[in-house]
């Protein structure tokens, strides 16, 4: 059974950083689970390029899924650390999803499938790190798609840390632990 590890906070926040920082520790095989869509414009094309740089000759196999987490992670038996960055994303991969379908995603829905991630990280061996940003402490956003987007990333981020075994805010690149142990 795997430990789960949530780590959320804002924007550059140091969040991945913290979570590859924590993966390494681990040591043995790591698998960086990344939810960005590929290749959505040149700046973030270069974003995603850092990133991969990072970990380049550092052990790490890279898996790039912008919505099938639970599979995603059936990928990954063979590793002791995986690393899910990011949830949010993923979150905006799913509403999107949703809006080509014509059928909005629901905050019902977003739990069920995060529990379904959690259900399958219950059954790897070592450390399942998720990443995911803080959007529900800024204003409340001025149109209908922003604000279900924050809320369903804080059903999400709810969720996620209801069910890991450590949670952590990151601000400012200081770690502030939310949770160990037990859930609430």
């Amino acid at each position: 059974m795997s430990r789960i590890v949530f780590i959320t906070g804002g924007a550059r926040s140091g969040k991945s950083r913290f979570a590859q920082s924590m993966a390494d520790a681990d040591g043995g095989k790591r698998t960086y689970i990344a939810t960005c869509p590929r290749d959505l414009d040149e700046e973030m094309s270069r974003r995603i390029g850092a990133h991969r740089r990072e970990r380049d000759g550092t052990g790490w196999e890279t898996i790039e899924e912008e919505r099938d987490l639970a599979g995603a992670l059936g990928r990954c038996s063979g590793s002791r650390g995986i690393l899910v960055d990011c949830l949010t994303l993923w979150v905006g991969n799913l509403m999107y999803e949703g809006d080509l379908r014509g059928k909005a995603v629901t905050e019902d829905e977003i739990a069920a499938r995060s529990r379904e991630v959690i259900a399958c990280c219950r059954r790897l061996p070592g450390t399942v790190i998720f990443v995911a940003n803080e959007v529900g402490m800024g204003i409340v956003p001025d149109n209908p798609a922003a604000r279900a987007f924050r809320d369903l990333a804080g059903r999400c981020n709810q969720v996620f840390a209801e069910e890991a075994d450590l949670a952590f805010l990151i601000v400012s690149g200081i770690p502030l632990e939310l949770k160990r142990g037990s859930k609430l």
